[in-house]
């Protein structure tokens, strides 16, 4: 069977082949998936890619396979690792975070400031795939990003280096890493102007650093034998379907309950009204994850949050059935009670990531009486909440837990409002499509609209 393109995804613990065919014409396709463990642990991470095509074959009950083009996302090898250094944290480290988050980085430190020795020593711990050098407004100051630089390019290490700060420091930050061992990309700043972000190109580096790096992870070296495309984060990707569909539909939030992390990922310019008493810039594409807050591997953190009382007065069973239910946890619940479990780990990661995500109102009360202030990302303008991830497709539930999102505003957080009509990707396929839309961006929102149902 001769398929038009196979998008990978390769995961830590699993590696999928979705397949598309038609994709050059105005209905494109989707063909089926198949998916096997990764294997980069084995070294070689074609093993594992191979593997899911033979599943695609019996799912689709062929012999035999060709396909024109393979592309892919990765979180394999720990994902796209991320240290990220600017100067004042509220301003270009803020926005440094936020271009690194929507690139579909992993960041594991963050610091404002010049590095201190510390600082230093737990770069060397991370081993990041990347570094962040941020600091200062255009034609602001200067010394800070210079002083990081040159400490970092002191370090000795290979690592890639992103320059996203001041763009008078431009000419002094290529002659300090001139020497050094570390590829250089410089691109626009992050925070040119106060109150002014500016992530988008910052973005774009960062997703074209991984792609040219990806390949000297562990495992990932002969990935290019059967990957023909881009190689982009998985995250990432996610972030680009979500600013394709917000083009054609409207603005939007999309959540993906994981095993590990609860991601979340808006676009929306917010509302007029919040927008002119808000403290301080939001990007329009913004991404929150939440590390505590996973339904298998971090199950445990959200029951704690809830408690095995609450849970137990919920599902209306016994404590002692919930604490059966926690010993006995699986990565895919089967028998409904499983289910019902998971569906309650579900809404309680749902509700508090988009809290963690949303801005809210502040009140300050001064001489001149009460003054309202926002701060944060405003969601009241969301049209659609979008539920990608094993949990939000397959769960029974999955619509009914997206819709408590507006039943629970506390009355001064910036959530969507309950009008906000419920998508699902049903075919979850969104990460896929996120990286096909980097060559097929038609083809890609047409394949999108299929699985939300809304073709």
């Amino acid at each position: 069977m001769k398929i038009d393109i196979l998008v990978a995804e390769i995961g830590s613990t699993t590696t999928v082949i979705n397949a598309f065919s038609n994709i050059h014409t105005d209905r494109p396709k989707f063909l089926g998936q198949g998916q096997a463990p990764t294997s980069v642990l084995d070294g070689d991470v074609t093993i594992g890619l191979q593997g899911a095509i033979e599943n695609l074959k019996i799912n689709l009950n062929i012999d035999d396979l060709t396909y024109d083009e393979m592309i892919a996302t990765s979180s394999a090898a720990g994902g796209l690792k991320m240290t990220v250094h600017g100067l004042v944290y509220d301003m270009t480290v803020r926005a440094a975070k936020e271009a690194a988050l929507g690139a579909g980085g992993i960041i594991h430190r963050v610091t404002g400031g010049k590095l201190r020795k510390t600082d230093l020593k737990k770069i060397m711990e991370v081993k990041p795939n990347l570094i962040l050098v941020a600091g200062g407004v255009d034609y602001g100051e200067r010394d800070t990003a210079l002083y990081n630089a040159e400490l970092i390019g002191e370090m000795g290490i290979d690592t890639p280096i992103v320059y996203a700060g001041n763009i008078e420091n431009k000419d002094e930050i290529i002659e300090i890493f001139k020497d050094q061992p570390n590829k250089l990309y410089v691109t626009e700043n992050v925070y040119p102007k106060i109150d002014q972000l500016n992530v988008e190109p910052t973005r774009r580096v960062i997703q074209e650093v991984f792609e040219e790096h990806i390949i000297h992870a562990p495992g990932m070296s002969r990935v290019r034998e059967m990957v023909n495309g881009p190689i982009i984060p998985t995250p990432g990707a996610v972030m680009l379907a979500a600013k394709l569909l917000k083009e054609e539909i409207g603005d939007l939030v999309v959540i993906d309950v994981g095993g590990a992390t609860t991601d979340l990922h808006s676009v929306t310019e917010g509302s007029e009204q919040v927008n002119r008493i808000l403290i301080s810039p939001e990007p329009i594409a913004k991404r929150t994850v939440e590390g505590d807050l996973g339904v298998y591997v971090n199950m445990r953190n959200i029951v704690e949050r809830l408690g095995v009382e609450e849970i137990s007065k919920r599902m209306e069973i016994s404590e002692e059935e919930v604490e059966e239910l926690i010993k006995n946890h699986k990565p895919i619940p089967t028998e409904e009670i499983e289910k019902r479990f998971v569906e309650e780990l579900t809404k309680e990661a749902v509700l508090t990531a988009v809290r963690r995500h949303a801005g809210k109102f502040r009140h300050l009360y001064g001489p001149g009486g009460k003054k309202t202030i926002a701060e944060g990302k405003d969601l009241t303008m969301v049209q659609y909440i979008v539920g990608t991830g094993g949990a939000l497709t397959r769960l029974p539930n999955r619509v009914e837990i997206m819709k408590t999102i507006a039943l629970n505003n506390k009355g001064d957080e910036l959530f969507p409002k309950k009008e906000a009509e419920i998508l699902v990707d049903n075919d979850y396929i969104m990460a896929s499509l996120g990286v096909l839309s980097k060559r097929y961006p038609e083809a890609a929102l047409s394949l999108m609209k299929q699985s939300l149902g809304i073709d």
